[in-house]
Parts: C-alpha cells; sequence; structure tokens
C-alpha cells in the first residue's frame, strides 16, 4: 500500500486560508461583541423595548351656566395586519364591512394584499404590517368588531374634538386642527389649561413586534386637561347671531360684527360676526373660505364715525369748560384757531345753532368740531386714549389690533375739526363697545372678560378670573350726563328712534360712516353701526351691531340698519334674562296700589 502523496505548497495554502477565515471570525467577534457592543445592545434594545405616548383628553369648554359648548370624544381608527389574518375568517369579512360601512371589495383587499413594492428606483419588497380599514369609529361599533373575532383586525384609540353647537360662538372659540395644534380663540389663548400632559408606558415586544403587558416596565398615566368656563352665554349667543343671520340676509354686507357684554364686569355674553363658519369643518376652505375665520370685531377696522362723539362731549364736561345748555353756532362754515381759519366738517341737517346737549341728540358734526377746537389738540388726544382708542383692549382670544390714533405731532391742519366727528381714527368694533361701556359703566373703563374660571374634573376651581378696571375715564357725574343726552338719541327726536323699547330707558348712539375709497370718502359706500346700553339708569347690557357696506337703496345709516338690531337683540334678552323695566308699568302700579306684593309673591 502506497502513501499518498501530499503537496507541502497545497498544505500550506490551505492551512493559511483556514487560519485567516478563523482570524477573520474572531476579529468579527471581538467588533461585534467588544468594539461595538454598546451600539448594538442599544439597536437589539430598540427593537425589543418599546415607548408608547397615552395621550391626554383635552379639556371641556362651557358656558356661563355650564352649557358644553366644545368637548373631546373617543374615536378609533380600525385596521388590519394581513400577515395575521387567518383564511378562516374568510366568512366573517362581509358582517365586518357592514359594521364599519364599507364596501367588503375593499375590506377583503385590505386584508389579502401582504405586500407592497417600494419606490420606482429599489422595488424592495415589503411586508405591509398595517393597513387602514375605516377611521373615526365610535366605542360600541368598535366593541362589536371585536366581538367578530377577526384575527389581526384592532383599533387604535384617539382623541376627536367635537363643537356641540357647529357655528355657534365659533370666533370666540377657535379650533384644533389635525395636528393636535390649537389655532385660534379660546382653544388657543387657554391651550396651556385645556391641553393636559401626555402619560407613557414602556414595555417589550415578541418577535412579531407584539405588546408583551406582562412586561410593562414603567407606566405614567396621563393628567387630562382642565376645563374652561366663559362669560359667553349661549342663549344670548344664538339671539345675536339669528339677528346676524337676519342682517346678513336682508342687506347682503361686506361684514357684521356684534357684541353683548355686562357693562359693571365687561364680561362678554356674546360675541358673533359675518362671514362665519362650522369648527367641525374648518378644513373645508371651499365651504368656509379662510377668511371667515377672522375675527372681525377683534381684527377689522373701521373709522368710528358719529359713536365717537361721545368721547368729545364727555371730556369737555369732565373738563368744566363746557354746561349741557351751552349754545353753538353751528351755522358758520369757518371759524378761527389759533390764528388760522378753519373749514368746518358739513352736516346732513344744517341747523344756525344748538345746544352742547342738542350737538350729541341732533349728532352735529359742526358742534362736535367746536367742542374739539375748545378742548384743543391735547386733552381731545388724550381723552381719546383714555376712552381705549389707540390700544387693544387686552382681550383674551389673540389676533386683536390696537387701532390707529396719531399722536398729537403728526396731526395735520384738519384733524382737530375732523376727529371729533370720528374721522382721522381708527377702531375695531370691540374698541368702540369698550367706549360706549365706560357710559354705561360710570365713567370706568373694563377690561373685557371672557374667562370666567378654570375648573377640574369634579368642578373644583383651579384659576378664578375676576373683572379689572383698567383706568377711570370721567367722573360719575359726567358719565350720568352724558347718558342722559344718549337717552334723547333715542327719544322721538334723536336719531336712533329705531333703537327704542317699550317700558325700557335706552341709551345710545348712531354711526354712518363713508369708507375711504381710492383715498377719499365714498358716498356710495358706508359702514352702519349703533352703540348703547339699557336700562340707562341701571346698565344690565351694552351692545354694540356694526354692519359694514349694508346693500340697500340709498344710504345705510346707522339708525335704520343698526339700530333696529340692537332692539330685536335687546328685547329677546329682555325675555330671557328676566331684565326689569326702567319704569313700572302701569297694571303692576295697579296691584302694588292694591296691596298685592308681586316680588313676595315670586319669592314663594
Amino acid at each position: 500500500m502506497s502513501k499518498a502523496f501530499v503537496s507541502t505548497a497545497r498544505a500550506a495554502l490551505v492551512s493559511s486560508a483556514v487560519a485567516f477565515a478563523f482570524c477573520v471570525l474572531i476579529g468579527r467577534l471581538f467588533y461585534l461583541h467588544v468594539w461595538e457592543q454598546e451600539a448594538l445592545l442599544e439597536h437589539v434594545e430598540s427593537n425589543r423595548k418599546m415607548v408608547q405616548i397615552v395621550e391626554a383628553r383635552r379639556g371641556n369648554i362651557v358656558d356661563n351656566r355650564g352649557n358644553l359648548l366644545a368637548t373631546t370624544h373617543t374615536t378609533i381608527d380600525l385596521g388590519v395586519d394581513p400577515q395575521s389574518a387567518r383564511e378562516t375568517d374568510q366568512e366573517k369579512f362581509t358582517e365586518l364591512a357592514n359594521l364599519i360601512d364599507q364596501p367588503l371589495e375593499k375590506v377583503i383587499r385590505a386584508i389579502e394584499t401582504k405586500t407592497r413594492r417600494g419606490s420606482d428606483h429599489a422595488q424592495a419588497v415589503s411586508l405591509i404590517k398595517w393597513a387602514y380599514l375605516a377611521k373615526g369609529l365610535d366605542e360600541d361599533t368598535y366593541d362589536k368588531v371585536r366581538e367578530l373575532g377577526i384575527k389581526g383586525v384592532y383599533g387604535n384609540r384617539k382623541y376627536s374634538r367635537t363643537y356641540p353647537s357647529g357655528k355657534l360662538a365659533a370666533h370666540v372659540l377657535g379650533y384644533v386642527n389635525h395636528e393636535e395644534t390649537p389655532v385660534t380663540g379660546v382653544e388657543r389663548f387657554f391651550d396651556y389649561y385645556l391641553r393636559g400632559q401626555d402619560g407613557w408606558r414602556e414595555t417589550e415586544r415578541d418577535g412579531r413586534r407584539r405588546e408583551l403587558a406582562q412586561f410593562r416596565a414603567r407606566e405614567v398615566a396621563p393628567a387630562d386637561g382642565l376645563n374652561v368656563a366663559l362669560s359667553v352665554d349661549l342663549m344670548v349667543q344664538h339671539i345675536v347671531e339669528q339677528e346676524v343671520a337676519r342682517l346678513a340676509a336682508e342687506y347682503n354686507p361686506e361684514s357684521v360684527s356684534v357684541i353683548v357684554s355686562e357693562p359693571s364686569t365687561g364680561a362678554v355674553m356674546a360675541m358673533a360676526n359675518y362671514p362665519t363658519y362650522d369648527p367641525n369643518e374648518f378644513y373645508n376652505t371651499k365651504k368656509y373660505p379662510i377668511d371667515s375665520q377672522r375675527n372681525r370685531a377683534l381684527t377689522d377696522l373701521i373709522e368710528p364715525g358719529s359713536t365717537f362723539k361721545i368721547v368729545p362731549a364727555a371730556a369737555a364736561l369732565n373738563e368744566g369748560i363746557v354746561a349741557p345748555e351751552d349754545i353753538f353756532q353751528t351755522g358758520v362754515e369757518r371759524v378761527s384757531y389759533k390764528g388760522r381759519s378753519l373749514k368746518l366738517p358739513s352736516d346732513h341737517h344744517t341747523y344756525d345753532s344748538l345746544s352742547m346737549h342738542d350737538i350729541v341728540v341732533k349728532s352735529s358734526n359742526r358742534g362736535a368740531a367746536h367742542l374739539g377746537l375748545i378742548l384743543g389738540e391735547n386733552r381731545l388726544h388724550d381723552y381719546a386714549e383714555a376712552f381705549g382708542f389707540g390700544e387693544k383692549t387686552g382681550f383674551d382670544l389673540g389676533g386683536e389690533v390696537s387701532g390707529t390714533l396719531h399722536s398729537v405731532k403728526n396731526w395735520d391742519g384738519l384733524t382737530i375739526t375732523r376727529l371729533p366727528m370720528g374721522h382721522a381714527v381708527s377702531a375695531t368694533p370691540m374698541q368702540i363697545h369698550g367706549a360706549m361701556s365706560v357710559i354705561a359703566n360710570k365713567g370706568v373703563l373694563m377690561e373685557p372678560l371672557i374667562a370666567e374660571r378654570v375648573f377640574d374634573a369634579v368642578g373644583n376651581d383651579i384659576v378664578h378670573f375676576s373683572p379689572k378696571a383698567k383706568r377711570r375715564v370721567v367722573s360719575t357725574e359726567v358719565a350720568q350726563t352724558v347718558a342722559d343726552m344718549l337717552v334723547d338719541v333715542v327719544g322721538k327726536d334723536g336719531t336712533a328712534r329705531k333703537a327704542a323699547i317699550d317700558n325700557y330707558s335706552v341709551a345710545g348712539k348712531t354711526g354712518t360712516t363713508q369708507k375711504i375709497v381710492n383715498g377719499k370718502y365714498s358716498r356710495q359706500h358706508h359702514v352702519a353701526s349703533f352703540s348703547g346700553f339699557f336700562p340707562a339708569n341701571n346698565p344690565a347690557l351694552v351692545i354694540t351691531v356694526v354692519v359694514d357696506e349694508p346693500q340697500l337703496k340709498g344710504v345705510g345709516y346707522g339708525g335704520s340698519v343698526s339700530a333696529p338690531a340692537f332692539r330685536n337683540i335687546a328685547e329677546a334678552c329682555i325675555a330671557y334674562l328676566g331684565i326689569r323695566p326702567s319704569r313700572p308699568d302701569a297694571s303692576f302700579l295697579a296691584l302694588k296700589h292694591s296691596g298685592y306684593d308681586r316680588s313676595r309673591r315670586i319669592s314663594n
């Protein structure tokens, strides 16, 4: 028997190759287990462990009586893991499709499609681990789906923001978008309280990436958001929005803004604008253009016009330089002022002379100019500023603009005669409303109040918002004197007769402002406004109505367009809120004299 010949060179080559392979293997093992150990362990942990965010429920928004304005409810997005589907469940697909209101073909396609191709360049094929079946299911429907027992079909819970009253108070509430970001209104300004704090849980997954609940290591429960109670009254808001809808239908204006508040606290009970939108459909920009989301009561500027005349009137009385019975020559066209001849503005009706009282009642532009000249530039400017013009009101909704009140050094030669009649100044409807509230509130300017309190799930107050007085503008006596003048504005000789309410003393001021078009005041484009309060001797509500460019034959005067809207809102609020009349009616007097005590009967 002969020995096989073994080449020494070949044996060395084979031995070297085997040794090299072992060296590479050992080097690779060293690299993985020593050099890259930390990074690889982190990768393994990330695949094995899973951190889930547990969303907090956003708090509710309610009105001043606890009626729900905005809330959050749970919905389920239903899907399927095609890799887990069983053929034995096919007979249940029809019932599943009926439950979730989806076509059977769509359901079958989602369940049976197990892979998808990647991009055109890679052409990679990947497994589908999740395919949508339906979005926004309620809890009852999801429970019925689970009872079917179809393997691989499961849902993910999510919170959905809902506004039960639709368009009602849309500009006050704002909305939360699909990215869970509050966009406008109360939703945005009070987001700190409403949003809550998300929780989280750390758990492990098996090889099929399913959660192993028994291995949950740490879990932090979410802290749900707090609730916000507004000063808005749902019924008053409804009354206002009905009237806004009527104005829009009858006059087809560019816009409408209406504000209702309590003068003593500044609490806003209603705020509405036209055009408006439904916060449940904020995304439908074809139905509700983005422009409709603007809160025009805070963002749109107009010249206040004759509603501004309460400023020079109150200022002149407060300075003690005029009395209501003082007579002014309102028939002249020019006056001398500081060595200059100034042309006075024109009036719709020219009067040779008017008392200071009648300047307000008749809404005389020339009479207001006389008051401005007596005050002088500095005092006129300072009182306008004190009434809130040229600064934000501080209303807690965001987006508010400050308007324009030029400093005296920037006035031209005519400003001293035009500012008293509400020209050469721009203001928001909210600023006009605030100025009228000064007169209603005995001369004190209040900061508008929209939120009353923040409270938790069991009703305990967390934050309470109190009325805030910004400053005293005029004395109580002067405010009462101006209020008496404004009562006569609504009387038979005034410009706002259509704002009158039987058995109630109403005080207010009309405004009919020519809009500036192409740098000039237009005779065809007007803003009709009325701002007033009632009962005049003990004001319960201040109401401001601004209608931009009402379409009708002739001029859309504040007295003919906005004053009737004020009356309609006021009468409905009287019935709802039980506001007592300024003077008892005849039937009550008869009962009183007969010995019948109605107040005692009601209290019992």
